[in-house]
């Protein structure tokens, strides 16, 4: 497939900063800091006011790298405006993320008071034997985003906050008191990819910031850290047939039931590209070509010929289409077996904006067609299906059925999600950048 480079890259510019990043503007919280994104999935109505250190933690992320990447491409004061949203957001998390234990609560009121949400998805206390520090993802997104913001802006304060929440949770994980209770538990039994997936991203991140206030010891441990887990993705997780089995036993081998036949394309998807940004950094072009590979497989198996397009959020290794296996009595009241049975279909918008960066980074540094070829058909199906036809809103609808279908759910946190889609055209509009370059 021939692409005009410099087409697409003023496409994507005009996509992210006058269409995605304009809507979110609109849902800041000048009050308090951060962003107000418990909204629907059409984007057109707020539900409620609470606040996912999760999400807050994406969206401080997500303004500082704005304020970095727009430079030359949007007016200088709205570049202002996106670095004085990310102080904002990562004071805010700075202020009321963190416990008196020093965990980070995992949703908080509009103010930063630590809560609890009801099943009707309104807040109140904790009860009993409850606690607010319920998943140790909530902590990984603070320090992720706020050392991002300190990365961007210099602030030493910033960095401090966040290299010292990292080694908390580098601390619970060591002993055993790390708490992964929401959104997926992992079942006893069970080691999922998302655990060396996130350390990927999230250590090669924190080591950038780290490099910006000279503190070199700790972002070579933090690029240790990263390599370590590219080894184990790479050598554990992926198998002989280049697909990467979400669920392992402990002993690190597939397992005989549903949990352990499934695979999540997005999520392999989007490690891909986490793992070639560490290898273009670490100049090593195997881990490239075998990331390439892992990708080009899994777009073959996961793409929904029978549908129009896209690709689920969950395939069965085997067939591609919906995860099959026996469910001993011991799993049947696991969360993810529910997810995986339920909702394996949808067709989720992250998993769609993660490829189209993957194929184009893809090709950029490897030179091979077959990933423009599969970037042609990712484009056509994301632009034709996620964008809200609706101008006056602007973002996109988050959760399809199968067909393509608009569909109000819920995926992982009741939110709208500030960051898969800007993160990874921003990545995408760099890569564009080197290409046209070319």
């Amino acid at each position: 497939m021939r692409i005009d480079f410099k087409e697409l890259l003023d496409f994507y510019r005009e996509h992210t900063y006058r269409n995605l990043a304009s809507y979110w503007m609109r849902h800041i919280d000048a009050e308090h800091g951060g962003v107000l994104n418990c909204l629907s999935n059409r984007g057109d109505r707020t539900l409620y006011e609470h606040k996912f250190v999760w999400s807050q933690g994406r969206w401080a992320w997500t303004a500082a790298r704005l304020y970095q990447d727009a430079a030359g491409a949007v007016p200088e004061a709205q570049r202002e405006a996106f670095l004085a949203t990310a102080r904002d957001t990562a004071h805010f998390l700075m202020r009321h993320a963190r416990l008196p234990n020093g965990n980070c609560a995992f949703v908080l009121s509009r103010d930063g008071r630590p809560i609890r949400l009801n099943d009707d998805g309104t807040a109140r206390e904790a009860r009993g034997d409850e606690v607010y520090d319920y998943s140790i993802s909530a902590d990984t997104f603070a320090y992720y985003g706020v050392a991002e913001y300190a990365r961007v802006s210099g602030e030493r304060a910033a960095y401090d906050w966040a290299k010292d929440l990292y080694l908390s949770c580098e601390r619970r994980h060591e002993t055993g008191t790390a708490r992964n209770d929401y959104p997926y538990p992992t079942p006893k039994g069970y080691r999922t990819h998302g655990g060396p997936m996130g350390k990927v991203e999230m250590c090669q991140e924190l080591a950038r910031c780290a490099d910006r206030f000279g503190d070199r010891e700790f972002a070579a441990a933090l690029r240790g850290k990263a390599r370590e887990a590219v080894r184990r993705v790479m050598d554990v997780f992926v198998q002989p047939d280049n697909l990467i089995l979400e669920m392992l036993g402990t002993d690190d081998r597939p397992v005989d039931t549903l949990l352990g036949h499934y695979c999540n394309p997005g999520h392999t998807i989007e490690d891909m590209w986490f793992i070639i940004h560490q290898a273009m950094e670490a100049g090593d072009r195997e881990t490239v070509r075998r990331a390439a590979a892992v990708t080009r497989a899994t777009c073959e198996k996961a793409w929904d010929t029978d549908c129009g397009g896209g690709i689920p959020q969950f395939m069965d290794r085997t067939t591609g289409r919906q995860p099959s296996g026996p469910v001993p009595p011991a799993l049947e009241k696991e969360v993810m077996v529910s997810k995986v049975r339920t909702l394996w279909d949808k067709k989720l918008w992250w998993p769609h904006s993660e490829a189209l960066y993957a194929l184009l980074l893809i090709h950029e540094q490897t030179g091979e067609g077959w990933a423009l070829d599969w970037y042609g058909r990712f484009h056509e199906y994301t632009f034709r299906v996620f964008p809200n036809q609706d101008a006056k809103v602007g973002e996109w609808i988050q959760i399809r059925d199968r067909k393509g279908q608009p569909e109000e759910a819920v995926v992982a946190l009741p939110v709208k999600d500030p960051m898969h889609i800007i993160r990874a055209f921003q990545h995408a509009i760099n890569c564009l950048k080197r290409l046209t370059a070319r």
